[in-house]
C-alpha cells in the first residue's frame, strides 16, 4: 500500500478463500488488526497467527453478535467491516430447487443483515466506522444460470443504496463492492468463458484501495463494468439475445 490505511481494526467475513482471504492478508500485512471469519476453521488457520480467526456461520444472528463481541474485546472497536460470506451454485432451468434459492438468500443477503444488525448500532453510537459488503456485477441484471445468486446480489446493492444516506449523516460510511469474474472456488463451477477474469489478490487490492478512498461503489474491472452498465440500457429483445449468446452459447 502506498499510503497508510485509515483503519485500526477490520473484520472480514468469508475470509477462508477468494477475495475475502486476500483482503484479510493484505490488511494484516499493512498493519491493520484483522479478525477473519468463515465456516471452515482449518482454512482460517492458514491465514497465520497475525489474524484473529473466528469460525462463524453468518446465518446465525446470535453467533454474529458473539463474534463481534469477541473481536471488540480482543482487538478494539471494529472500524472497517468487509462482509463477504457467500455461496453460489448455477441454477438449471429444469431443477428449480427452492432449497437452493433459500440457502443463497440466507447466506448472501441475510448473512450481511445479521452482521449489520450488530455492527451498525455500535458504529452509529461512535459516529465512525466503515461498513461494506461484497455484492457482484451479477446484481446489475438477470443472467442465465444465476436465478438464485443474482437476486441476492441485487438485494445487496439495493441495501447499500438504501442505507447510505442516513448512515452518512450519522458518521458511518457504507460501500458496496461489485466484482466481475474472479478466480475462486465458486466461479470454477461456471462452464462458460468468463471475460476479464481476475486473480483474487488483484481484486482484494482494488477493493482496499476503493475503501480507503471512501468510494460508495467499488466495481472492477472497469471496462467490464462499463460494458455491463451499457448493456443494461439495451432493449430487452437485444439484451436477451446477447445474454443467451454469452452464457448459454446459443446464436
Amino acid at each position: 500500500m502506498s499510503k497508510p490505511l485509515p483503519w485500526k481494526t477490520a473484520w472480514i467475513t468469508g475470509a477462508s478463500t477468494g477475495i475475502g482471504r486476500d483482503i484479510a492478508l493484505q490488511l494484516a500485512a499493512a498493519g491493520v488488526k484483522v479478525a477473519a471469519s468463515a465456516r471452515t476453521a482449518d482454512k482460517l488457520q492458514a491465514l497465520g497467527s497475525s489474524v484473529l480467526t473466528i469460525p462463524l456461520d453468518v446465518t446465525d444472528p446470535a453467533a454474529c453478535r458473539a463474534a463481534v463481541d469477541r473481536i471488540e474485546s480482543e482487538l478494539g472497536p471494529i472500524d472497517l467491516a468487509v462482509l463477504g460470506a457467500g455461496t453460489y451454485t448455477p441454477v438449471a432451468i429444469d431443477d428449480l430447487d427452492p432449497a437452493r434459492f433459500s440457502l443463497m438468500m440466507d447466506t448472501n443477503y441475510m448473512g450481511v443483515v445479521n452482521c449489520l444488525a450488530v455492527l451498525a448500532p455500535r458504529m452509529i453510537t461512535r459516529r465512525s466506522g466503515h461498513l461494506s459488503w461484497i455484492a457482484s456485477v451479477a446484481g446489475y441484471m438477470g443472467l442465465p444460470k444465476a436465478a438464485a445468486y443474482g437476486p441476492t446480489k441485487a438485494a445487496l446493492i439495493n441495501l447499500a443504496e438504501s442505507l447510505y444516506p442516513e448512515m452518512r449523516e450519522k458518521g458511518v460510511l457504507v460501500s458496496v463492492i461489485n466484482p466481475g469474474f474472479v478466480e475462486t472456488p465458486l466461479t470454477s463451477q461456471n462452464d462458460f468463458k468468463m471475460p476479464f477474469l481476475m486473480k483474487p489478490e488483484e481484486a482484494a487490492l482494488r477493493t482496499i484501495q476503493g475503501l480507503a478512498e471512501d468510494r460508495f461503489e467499488i466495481a472492477y474491472p472497469r471496462r467490464f463494468v462499463a460494458i455491463l452498465k451499457a448493456v443494461r440500457l439495451l432493449p430487452y429483445s437485444l439484451f436477451f439475445r446477447l445474454m443467451a449468446r454469452a452464457v448459454l452459447k446459443t446464436r
